[in-house]
């Protein structure tokens, strides 16, 4: 059954037969007649073309008979010299028809088969998906939100704490607590009896009525515990019984647990060795310049993380202001198409409104930048690169790293395409990001924390 058209047209280009068939508001067919006129030259150049090199038993180079080259070659001449037809006038009309096309040319669902035989006319049907076009104004009419995260003394008090436990250390204790660690020696009785010395249990991942037995236990103490109970996740317990995962379900349960030691976690006490740990050599000398060091670090993290929200509603504001309307049906059809073999059309349903999303922001952001002239230059995906791999350390705790072994690493990350093409979207976005905030009213609000983090 053939398309529904609500509008037909005829169109020629570089005398080829075209006819645009609109099949709804954002996709069109597009119907290219190649006739044997139009590829009768590039199948004669072709042809020649393999005559001069062929090689063929019995012929000396170039002297092959045109006959036997059409059998050996003919197909493929005729195929070839088609296609580049066919897709020099899918190029020339696009140019000369320009609109955001999404894509490439898709074959159209009732393209009839083609019988590739030398002199034949053709027929060729191609579906062709587009955006609606954008076109919006920007300016200081446009008001957005810009969130000031006070700093309470709350948050001071529990980011020193945390950083304290962060360069804390394990240390003998005397009764094990819900964040602490026992060493234990297991061991059972009887014919097929399995001992398990100095195993490693950490006492807040003991679950049920066995935990009562791990609380507040002391080096020495004895009691019996079902491990199959008490250490639910098998890979957590083939690791604390010294086992392979498989080797689980052939053991007796119920062990004799011997505790050997306790192993408590304790933070680290405030000290030079700990501040210049934290913050770098001789940054920091004392308690007073410690909670000052704590809250620049608070003002910095609140800053980063207002800048992501405004990000965010810039982003949000725009794309809705654009109004862009997308070939949704045509889109999911392409992907599945393209990505055949790769994912199920079940896979590509799933992430379909995430890609439809991000894609409508790309063609903002490309008419921002363009808009305002924005440029992405190598310097600023070199200096992208290294805040990125500065802060995958930070979130490890690890802020003293050498400048150079972090210049190493972020050049790294540029020669690997996937992560250079991250880099790329994430200039884009800080750049088109500046460029607004210079062209919008941005509306300070001050809030706490806990009403920032609650924002819808």
């Amino acid at each position: 059954m053939g398309k529904t058209v609500f509008q037909r047209e005829n169109i020629e280009i570089q005398n080829m037969n075209i006819t645009k068939n609109q099949i709804d508001e954002l996709v069109e067919q597009i119907v290219i007649k190649v006739e044997a006129a139009d590829y009768a030259a590039e199948e004669e150049k072709y042809l020649k073309s393999a005559k001069r090199t062929a090689d063929f038993k019995g012929f000396r180079k170039g002297m092959v008979p045109m006959s036997l080259v059409k059998r050996v070659y003919g197909e493929r001449a005729l195929v070839e010299s088609v296609n580049k037809v066919l897709s020099d006038a899918l190029n020339d009309y696009m140019r000369n028809n320009p609109k955001p096309y999404f894509g490439e040319p898709m074959a159209s669902d009732d393209q009839e088969e083609i019988v590739w035989e030398s002199g034949n006319d053709f027929t060729f049907k191609f579906d062709l998906g587009y955006a609606t076009p954008i076109d919006f104004s920007i300016s200081k009419d446009d008001k957005i939100p810009v969130y000031e995260i006070g700093i309470s003394e709350e948050a001071v008090a529990e980011m020193k704490s945390n950083m304290l436990s962060q360069m804390g250390t394990q240390q003998e204790g005397e009764k094990a607590g819900e964040e602490d660690f026992l060493i234990v020696d297991l061991d059972q009785e009887g014919e097929n009896a399995k001992k398990v010395e100095g195993a490693y249990v950490a006492v807040r991942n003991v679950e049920g009525k066995a935990k009562k037995k791990f609380l507040g236990a002391k080096a020495g103490d004895t009691f019996t515990v079902n491990v199959n109970e008490a250490f639910t996740n098998e890979t957590d317990r083939a690791a604390m019984l010294k086992v392979k995962k498989d080797e689980l379900e052939g053991i007796d349960p119920v062990f004799n647990v011997k505790v050997v030691n306790v192993k408590t976690f304790v933070p680290a006490a405030e000290s030079q060795e700990t501040y210049d740990a934290l913050f770098g050599e001789d940054k920091v000398h004392n308690s007073e310049e410690f909670e000052a060091a704590v809250r620049e670090r608070l003002a910095e993290n609140y800053r980063q993380e207002a800048d992501y929200r405004l990000s965010n509603d810039l982003r949000a504001y725009f794309t809705s202001k654009a109004g862009v309307k997308l070939p949704a049906d045509f889109i999911r059809k392409f992907l599945v198409k393209s990505n055949e073999g790769k994912f199920t059309p079940e896979q590509v349903d799933a992430e379909l409104p995430q890609f439809l999303t991000d894609y409508t922001w790309r063609r903002v952001r490309e008419y921002i930048l363009d808009k305002y002239s924005v440029k992405i230059e190598q310097k600023d995906l070199e200096s992208a690169a290294l805040a990125r791999v500065s802060y995958q350390y930070a979130m490890y705790g690890l802020s003293n790293i050498p400048e150079q072994f972090l210049r190493d690493a972020a050049k790294k990350m540029l020669e690997d395409e996937s992560q250079a093409d991250v880099i790329y979207s994430m200039v884009e976005d800080k750049k088109c990001t500046d460029a607004l905030k210079e062209n919008v009213t941005l509306d300070p609000q001050a809030v706490t924390v806990e009403e920032f983090r609650n924002l819808q």
